[in-house]
């Protein structure tokens, strides 16, 4: 599953409606880059999604969700928690085995983390949290991303070194962007949410970053 239909999303909060309802259709293959202003309803929309197709999604959402007292080696391996049994990942908590390491310590080292697999969540930087989640999702391995800002706290030559590394290696993606040149460059298609409506939906190549700021 790499495409799929999503019809009827709603959310509000205090009975206010903030997002939908609306429609979206996934294409294999699509590249999306969900754009607005703060408040417009892009997480909101993302944990949707994440609710519809949950097994199928690598998941990096804006909070990160790390377990601050587990190393950066036991939170990136609970991307994969759920295709173990719970003996194997008892195991993995007091003594991983050679293989799962291995396959962290690749990650990581695209994402200039390996000094820190052993590291706690909790003595990170906000720049190093947010590489130990994408490199969950990336081993997580999903054939759908679901990103929520995924890289708004690393700078600027590896936040296009890791926007690059998720083009390629997800087959589908639908990222919350706030940067307007990250979302043209790396994704296909741009996606404008405004106050929880879809009001864009356009190729990347048929727009500019004009086209796109009357949305903020």
């Amino acid at each position: 599953m790499s495409g799929f239909d999503l019809s009827g999303l709603t959310a509000s909060f205090s009975g206010k409606r903030v997002i939908g309802p609306l429609s979206l259709h996934v294409n294999p293959g699509d590249k999306i880059a969900l754009v607005g202003k703060s408040g417009a309803g892009k997480s909101t929309l993302i944990r949707l999604i994440h609710e519809r197709v949950n097994r199928n999604s690598s998941l990096i959402p804006q909070d990160l969700g790390l377990v601050n007292a587990l190393s950066v080696f036991h939170n990136v391996f609970m991307g994969q928690l759920d295709r173990h049994s719970t003996w194997y990942n008892t195991v993995t908590l007091a003594r991983p085995f050679s293989k799962d390491r291995a396959e962290v310590h690749t990650l990581l080292q695209s994402l200039g983390m390996t000094e820190k697999l052993w590291t706690p969540a909790a003595s990170l930087s906000g720049g190093q949290r947010q590489r130990v989640a994408i490199a969950r999702a990336l081993y997580r391995n999903a054939p759908v991303l679901l990103a929520d800002e995924p890289v708004s706290a690393l700078d600027g030559p590896m936040a296009n070194s890791v926007m690059t590394y998720l083009r390629d290696r997800f087959s589908t993606s639908i990222i919350a962007l706030h940067d307007v040149e990250l979302a043209l460059n790396y994704c296909t298609r741009i996606v404008g949410i405004y106050d929880g409506q879809i009001a864009l939906d356009q190729p990347s190549e048929n727009l500019a970053a004009s086209d796109i700021m009357s949305l903020y």
